[in-house]
């Protein structure tokens, strides 16, 4: 038997059960993993709370995209892995069909890559979910090229921390925004040129500030909701607004004249619809971020760690609080 985190009803944090189950064991093109550490994602907490894009499908149900591990068995068919080989898992399945909170987590090969000896679990299980959101949303539908100035609205989060770190790889001007000045010398110091501070000044006003006069060539948007009007302000003329977030309402309030006039494309992003329908842009974007975690150009941010399956309700709390920078770990020890 294994521990393994459930929930049996939509609700806050306090409707999560550490609870023991059968391990199982794969089937044909399924890997078992023996779990080390969880990253946590705000998908999982959206799930689990009965307001994610998909619904679940019957309860009890499990949770996670992100682990770190080790391989412990293969099902019919996989090769390119092995036993006791050090691996991450991607989010490239559906939490209807698979997760991974707890201490074994069965999941489909496709999901599973090798984890290089420089990765340690905690880092292992933090990088992924973001890294892959940036590089699909920045390079896949935003187009990203060098020399242009990228706005990234929540930079603070995870997925912002690794687009500020994808944006100077591929030689990119990455403008950070955040809501207060706290986070404006930490963004700063994880690479952004510039800081927008929005309590201090609206976005549009900021990035003309910054790039005296001519706007963002994309704008990577975690909120989305009235503020796309603003965001539209701040975009040049023929440039590029990508939403891959909600956090400000999924109801997209913007004139259709400032998009007819200005010539700015808008694009959604989905990491999940993304990995589990092109195959070529799942191995084009894995193959990107390993290079840069095996030559240390890519280093997540990690907030905090928590210790142990039992912290899980207290993890989804700081993961709902908001004043996280990057991302929340759960080690799973033995």
């Amino acid at each position: 038997m294994v521990r393994v985190v459930r929930f049996h009803e939509h609700g806050g944090p306090e409707v999560l059960r550490v609870e023991e189950a059968e391990p199982g064991k794969p089937g044909a093109g399924e890997v078992r993993i023996r779990v080390d550490a969880l990253g946590l994602n705000r998908a999982e907490a959206l799930f689990r709370a009965g307001t994610y894009g998909q619904p679940v499908r019957t309860f009890p149900a499990g949770l996670g995209y992100e682990a770190a591990g080790v391989v412990e068995a293969l099902g019919e068919g996989v090769t390119g892995l092995a036993e006791g080989q050090r691996v991450s898992t991607i989010p490239a399945f559906r939490m209807n069909d698979y997760h991974v909170y707890g201490e074994a987590a069965i999941v489909p090969a496709h999901a599973v890559v090798d984890r290089p000896e420089n990765v340690d679990a905690v880092t292992g299980s933090a990088v992924w979910m973001a890294y892959l959101t940036a590089f699909g949303g920045l390079v896949h539908t935003g187009g990203l090229r060098p020399a242009e100035t990228v706005v990234l609205t929540a930079a603070s989060s995870s997925v912002g921390l690794a687009a500020i770190q994808l944006a100077r790889r591929l030689g990119a001007r990455p403008v950070a925004t955040t809501r207060t000045a706290a986070k404006r010398e930490q963004l700063l110091a994880a690479g952004a040129a510039e800081v927008i501070v929005t309590d201090e000044e609206d976005v549009a006003t900021g990035v003309l500030r910054v790039t005296e006069g001519r706007g963002a060539d994309l704008v990577f948007d975690a909120v989305a909701g009235p503020g796309v009007s603003e965001v539209a302000r701040a975009t040049a003329h023929g440039g590029r607004i990508v939403l891959y977030g909600t956090l400000g309402g999924q109801t997209i309030e913007a004139p259709a004249l400032s998009f007819l006039r200005s010539g700015v494309r808008l694009s959604g992003y989905s990491i999940t619809a993304e990995t589990t329908a092109d195959a070529g842009k799942q191995r084009e974007a894995t193959a990107f971020v390993t290079a840069g975690l095996r030559d240390g150009t890519f280093r997540p941010v990690v907030d905090r760690v928590f210790e142990g399956l039992d912290s899980i309700r207290e993890a989804h709390r700081h993961l709902e609080s908001n004043v996280q920078i990057g991302k929340i770990v759960v080690t799973v020890p033995r």
